[in-house]
């Protein structure tokens, strides 16, 4: 026997990859990148709506908090019988003092407020009477259609039902970041309100607005065409919910601003100084909606539209006459006198050329319309 050493080369230990290894790992985490980013972003966005839908309850209960102490009635900042004075506040004030839009406390102990103070107002309320078009609904005097009470529901007046602050995340939408960067400074201060000289602008309104529509009385947008209030002698009576005709069917809130499948750039290009595109700017947008039944969920311009076409066709072959469908002032409805001229021309601001919508703004019959034939 004989016992022999044989020589075996020895397997060093490598370490890294090689090009090709490394281009398949790349690969591979590209292509789980593409089907996961998607979804990822599909869940956040579905997110941000889950938000903007509790948000949307939480005013819903408010509201209904607000009409148990006012008779069913809904917020209005008009006194009953303006319509006696032409809606003018110099008349009003003639007579008594007219309520005040009255924002709240800041921490140097100044209470803000869009004030209308006269005569017979206590002293030292300022007299603004400009802000008449704070009181109405919306197509304040000077005001233009798309300003008024109704986007103001975290005045102090309103937000007492919600904790008593203007600032607070309930009332802005958390896509809404146009009205989040304007507000931030004065969101994480504790406080009421806070003087906008130290965040440099204007007060920084809500996301969600009230249907204007329906807190006029109902005869000012009624089948025969807008009527101004100032004209009627109970034309500034908000109505009481119980009034609602269709309460799945007219809406309550909806988000201001074009959020949810919104296609084009942030801002409308028509618009100086920029703000971003409405609810009703593109036929796809579907914005958070509360409903005067009590449920949320969100409302398709689409869908609008086909059901403002129906109810014209159901009109026309039953032979109804005097009704324009489901709303007033849409681009293919020429303006029926000065009430609603704003809605005309802000149109021209829309995204695309499909859409054809006022609702939620200018509802026929105002609470007792509706802004859709489909439950949503």
């Amino acid at each position: 026997m004989r016992l022999d050493r044989r020589k075996f080369p020895v397997k060093t230990k490598r370490f890294g990859f090689t090009i090709v290894e490394l281009l398949v790992v790349v690969a591979i985490i590209s292509l789980l990148i593409a089907i996961l980013l998607p979804a990822i972003q599909k869940a956040r966005e579905t997110a941000l709506l889950t938000q903007s839908i509790a948000n949307l309850k939480n005013l819903g209960t408010a509201n209904g908090s607000y009409c148990t102490d006012y008779n069913d009635r809904q917020f209005t900042m008009c006194g009953d019988d303006w319509g006696l004075y032409g809606g003018n506040l110099a008349a009003i004030n003639a007579v008594y003092c007219p309520p005040q839009c009255i924002i709240g406390w800041d921490a140097g102990g100044g209470l803000w407020g869009y004030w209308v103070g006269g005569p017979n107002c206590p002293p030292g309320i300022p007299v603004y009477p400009g802000n008449a078009c704070v009181h109405w609904p919306n197509n304040g005097p000077g005001c233009g259609w798309s300003f008024g009470t109704f986007r103001m529901p975290n005045m102090k007046a309103f937000n007492d039902y919600i904790n008593g602050r203007f600032y607070d995340k309930v009332f802005y939408a958390p896509k809404d970041k146009y009205s989040l960067e304007l507000a931030a400074i004065p969101l994480a201060y504790p406080g009421e309100f806070m003087d906008p000289a130290f965040y440099g602008g204007e007060p920084v309104f809500s996301t969600y607005v009230w249907s204007p529509a329906a807190m006029w009385n109902p005869d000012v947008f009624d089948k025969d065409g807008p009527t101004s209030p100032a004209t009627m002698a109970g034309g500034f009576k908000s109505p009481s919910v119980g009034q609602c005709k269709f309460p799945d069917q007219k809406t309550w809130m909806i988000e201001w601003y074009w959020m949810q499948n919104r296609e084009g750039g942030e801002f409308a290009p028509c618009y100086t100084p920029a703000s971003p595109y409405l609810y009703k700017h593109g036929y796809n947008s579907t914005p958070a909606t509360l409903w005067f039944d009590g449920h949320v969920a969100t409302f398709g311009m689409g869908t609008a539209m086909e059901s403002n076409q129906r109810t014209k066709a159901q009109q026309s072959s039953g032979g109804v006459t005097g009704y324009k469908g489901l709303w007033w002032g849409a681009p293919n409805q020429a303006p029926t006198g000065g009430f609603i001229n704003g809605t005309w021309g802000d149109m021209a601001c829309a995204y695309d050329m499909l859409i054809d919508t006022n609702c939620h703004i200018a509802t026929v019959d105002g609470i007792l319309g509706r802004d859709t034939v489909v439950t949503q």
